[in-house]
């Protein structure tokens, strides 16, 4: 296997974020399923916009915070994620470079606007989010590059990809070329409704070995084995993936393999502020463990910290140093 130039790299929907804090009845107005993502056309999007408060705005896309979460403990990035040669298109380059990720998706000229989520955030930090995928839902096998992907010690992908059709081929893809040079491959179930539309081709994925490690929450996992009971689902989550991390919220996470189960807490919070961005920067800090060997158990740690600095404030990127947090917890960085 030769030498990796990314340690990481992230393939997902490129979506800028519009977070607002709101109240229920908000939600109930426009008819949203709390603590959801809903896929809206163009016409929801502008409806919902119009009828939000001041919002707060950056770039976004699960895979994405969970790439600059990486670079954030100081590992080395990149990210495949299709933005349109629009404004929004250019602050989210900018931002995502900005955060020393390497980012070379070469953005569309033509067709639907740069994606964004409308993502609402309750008083209980819980969040809810529209999303319009617009210009990501165009990533296409063509935007993979074989020689970055082989070059990446792990290819991480998100589950939000299975919706568009070229960007599953694109996933595939990627899988291929990531296992064909040796490399290992993740994904992250990304939203328990997206696990209920495509749960059998998540679960053929795992079966057949072509990804290796598998985030889930434990609304995801339910919804996988459908079945309420955690001990059932988690025994055959063991059974059907090499590694599996399950994310309990203030329960910690529980890393699960042939070998056993390993269940880290959660790390302290001061306030639980906005919930969204906290399974991305879960799975950054587990990622980062794994790319410096540091175990199962020092890599849920890691984990638990990334997911307790993106809670207490607004948005899904972090605002402090993920390295100096990390050093200064006595975690391996």
């Amino acid at each position: 296997m030769t030498d990796a130039k990314y340690d990481v790299l992230g393939i997902g929907n490129a979506i800028f974020d519009v977070l607002v804090q709101t109240d229920e009845g908000f939600l109930a107005r426009h008819g949203m399923t709390k603590g959801g993502m809903a896929l809206i056309d163009e016409a929801r999007a502008a409806a919902i916009y119009k009828d939000m408060g001041p919002a707060t705005e950056m770039s976004g896309g699960s895979a994405a915070n969970t790439i600059v979460g990486v670079a954030s403990l100081g590992a080395r990035t990149a990210y495949v994620g299709k933005v349109k040669a629009d404004q929004i298109g250019g602050l989210y380059t900018h931002d995502i470079r900005a955060a020393g990720v390497a980012f070379e998706t070469k953005a569309a000229s033509g067709g639907p606007a740069t994606g964004c989520s409308y993502i609402l955030v309750t008083p209980d930090g819980e969040r809810t989010m529209n999303t319009y995928l617009g210009a990501a839902q165009e990533l296409t096998p063509s935007d993979i590059d074989e020689a970055q992907i082989a070059a990446s010690r792990i290819v991480y992908l998100e589950g939000y990809l299975w919706d568009p059709k070229s960007a599953k081929e694109a996933f595939v893809k990627a899988a291929g070329i990531a296992h064909g040079a040796g490399r290992q491959v993740a994904l992250t179930l990304s939203d328990s409704f997206c696990v209920d539309r495509y749960r059998d081709e998540f679960l053929d994925l795992m079966r057949k070995g072509t990804v290796d490690l598998v985030f889930a929450n434990e609304a995801e996992l339910h919804s996988l084995y459908q079945t309420s009971d955690f001990d059932t689902a988690l025994k055959q989550l063991r059974a059907d993936t090499k590694l599996g991390v399950v994310t309990r919220s203030e329960k910690g996470c529980v890393v699960a393999s042939k070998d056993g189960v390993v269940a880290v807490p959660a790390s302290p919070i001061q306030k639980l502020v906005d919930t969204t961005g906290a399974g991305d920067l879960f799975a950054a800090g587990f990622l980062f463990g794994l790319v410096r060997n540091a175990g199962d158990e020092n890599a849920g740690r890691l984990g638990a910290l990334a997911a307790a600095e993106v809670i207490q404030h607004i948005g899904a990127r972090p605002q402090a140093s993920l390295k100096e947090l990390a050093k200064q917890a006595g975690l391996p960085v």
